[in-house]
């Protein structure tokens, strides 16, 4: 599939044993079948271990022949996970499959709520699911975690969907067909770990996805297919995100045939465009303040767009007209449009005259932002109705902190 085709954000072993001293631990599960419901996550344990199979006797299992190719699966969150369910129900119900999955890679086991259980990630659970074998190294470099690798699970082909951790020249080597990713835009704009919040915080529309083979130098390896989409003004991370990845999964599984024949390789695939290259940068919590003062309505608006998973958008507000011995409210942004009108800048917020009308922030440049849903700091989301109800005729203004974010930077670089 050539690219621009189609236009439209982290346990095969044969032996199960715990290497004492070691930094990667095999521990076994209680034998039972995958449940033909894939969508039930029931468990009876958890995996302190960093590596684990969900059934020893998945340890000597071979694809049917020599000719299907052996393909390793990396990634962790639920988008990945996602793409595993794909992948796998593809193998398993396409007739003479030219692949099976042997294995998964996911990050180790953490705790994911405060005081909460030590889980497997999305993928983690999703594989024991199905019955195949997890790997969960600390790190991708780990010697144990390739040496297993290598002597067990031999893999033809890796695919990696948000698996989170960068892969070494050793690893990138082991697959004759070479490493597949499946990376959120349309590159070579946007390469890094943060590629959808960034596009959207850019205002890029239309937005896509690429499928890539993996090379040292991260997200700059030929591009298989890309697929471009144009997408609503409103659309925030936290939906675009497993859209893509469903666009994407969709692409890999039509040239996954292509590439275990030898049509598609590296030398085949396309070449990035270096002098195109824009970075998607890792995201600081600080980015997450708004600046009413500086920002138009849209750059507001595409910041909470593509901040809306993580690390959200939010302002300082003056609740009443004395400001004496009143701390600042901080309130989070979960929901904004941008109005076609025009105001008279000021800092002053009020509910727009409509029915189900938000909060109407007005930019320096007179943009007008509608805040339709919030959240107040130890509050919960709420509509633009509840958080003025609760102001009880109070007047409320957005504070112009710029400055001092200004003053702040100016000493941490000094």
């Amino acid at each position: 599939m050539a690219i621009g085709r189609i236009l439209r954000p982290c346990h095969a072993f044969q032996s199960i044993a715990v290497r004492r001293g070691s930094r990667i631990n095999i521990v076994p599960s209680s034998s039972s079948p995958a449940p033909s419901n894939l969508h039930s996550h029931t468990h009876h344990h958890h995996y302190p271990f960093q590596l684990y199979s969900t059934d020893p006797s998945d340890s000597n299992k071979e694809p049917p022949n020599d000719n299907v190719a052996r393909v390793l699966f990396l990634g962790t969150p639920e988008v990945a996970a996602t793409t595993l369910r794909a992948l796998h129900h593809h193998s398993q119900t396409t007739p003479s499959p030219p692949y099976a999955i042997v294995a998964a890679v996911t990050q180790p086991p953490k705790r994911r709520k405060r005081r909460g259980k030590i889980l497997p990630s999305p993928v983690g659970l999703v594989a024991e699911e199905l019955g195949l074998p997890v790997l969960s190294p600390e790190k991708a470099r780990d010697a144990d975690f390739l040496d297993q690798l290598e002597r067990e699970i031999r893999p033809d082909l890796c695919i990696t969907a948000a698996y989170g951790q960068y892969l070494p020249k050793r690893f990138l080597a082991l697959p004759k067909y070479g490493t597949l990713n499946i990376h959120p835009s349309l590159l070579p704009r946007w390469r890094g770990s943060s590629p959808v919040q960034r596009s959207l915080e850019a205002g890029d529309n239309p937005v896509g996805v690429s499928v890539l083979f993996t090379v040292s130098k991260m997200d700059a390896g030929p591009i298989v297919c890309q697929e471009s989409v144009v997408i609503d003004e409103n659309e925030q991370a936290t939906t675009l995100l497993p859209k893509l990845f469903e666009m994407g999964t969709k692409n890999l599984l039509e040239v996954l045939p292509k590439v275990i024949d030898g049509e598609i390789t590296m030398d085949t695939a396309t070449v990035q465009d270096e002098s195109r290259v824009v970075e998607a940068g890792m995201i600081d919590s600080s980015e997450g303040e708004l600046f009413p003062a500086q920002m138009t309505a849209v750059e507001c608006h595409n910041r909470v767009r593509g901040f809306s998973m993580w690390p959200g958008t939010y302002l300082y507000f003056r609740v009443g007209d004395k400001d004496e011995g009143k701390e600042p409210l901080v309130v989070k942004v979960i929901e904004s449009r941008v109005l076609e009108e025009k105001a008279e800048p000021t800092n002053f917020i009020e509910i727009g005259p409509k029915k189900g009308g938000g909060l109407r922030l007005v930019c320096f440049d007179g943009s007008v932002l509608e805040m339709l849903k919030v959240q107040p700091a130890t509050r919960s989301v709420m509509d633009a109705k509840s958080f003025v109800n609760g102001l009880q005729g109070q007047s409320v203004r957005w504070l112009d902190t710029s400055s001092e974010k200004q003053v702040e930077e100016a000493k941490l670089e000094s």
